[in-house]
């Protein structure tokens, strides 16, 4: 009978037993959705228009896609900078034209139904905006840097908060990262302390990268 704390010898065999067992093989890496190359955690993506979706894709594969058109336009690389809108502010009238219930959107154009949407981020993910939104068009004629978006993978990051707004041109990717980081965080109906946290995080990290709004006009 074995006593508390007593050490009982498990013989031979339990020893080869143990030793013999299968070791589970190492988790593979994320890879390339197109040509199944292992990728780094800060890899690029293509938007597959037809899916309207992101594609994790290493260098060489995004890099056949920078160029409109490429592939008859199915798909198209998200760029990787950031333009921080200084002097672009929304006013609460703007704003509320939007209808967004939270403080947070993102809002892009898609370029086969030409047709603008807006998303906000909430406990279920990236929740599309279901009202009509042609009023978008009337702000972005008050601000006609809103007219160099590019369409699909660029979009207008807002952060409305006590009738002030903060507002970047990103990647497409880079929104929906900021629904993923908020969507294990967010409670009740305004995202609560912790999202609130977050947000204030991932836009001083955007403000460190962004580059100034006169390097993000556009010509041709």
């Amino acid at each position: 009978m074995q006593g508390p704390g007593l050490y009982v010898d498990p013989g031979p065999l339990a020893v080869l037993r143990r030793v013999r067992k299968p070791v589970p093989p190492p988790r593979p890496g994320e890879r390339c959705e197109m040509c199944a190359t292992e990728l780094a955690d800060d890899h690029r993506h293509v938007v597959d228009l037809e899916t309207r979706s992101l594609m994790c894709t290493c260098q060489a594969c995004t890099l056949l896609f920078e160029r409109e058109g490429a592939a008859g336009g199915h798909y198209r690389a998200v760029p990787r900078d950031v333009y921080e809108m200084a002097d672009l502010q929304l006013t609460q009238a703007e704003w509320d034209t939007l209808q967004i219930p939270v403080g947070v959107a993102f809002i892009f154009r898609h370029s086969d139904a030409e047709e603008v949407t807006a998303f906000y981020p909430g406990p279920a993910g990236a929740t599309e905006s279901l009202l009509a939104l042609g009023s978008f068009d009337e702000i972005a004629a008050e601000h006609p840097m809103l007219a160099t978006l590019e369409p699909d993978v660029e979009a207008l990051l807002v952060r409305f908060e006590r009738g002030s707004s903060e507002c970047f041109i990103t990647p497409i990717d880079v929104c929906y990262e900021l629904v993923g980081l908020l969507r294990r965080s967010w409670r009740g109906f305004d995202g609560g302390r912790e999202a609130h946290d977050k947000i204030d995080a991932f836009f001083g990290g955007l403000r460190a990268r962004a580059r100034p709004r006169r390097s993000a006009v556009r010509h041709g």
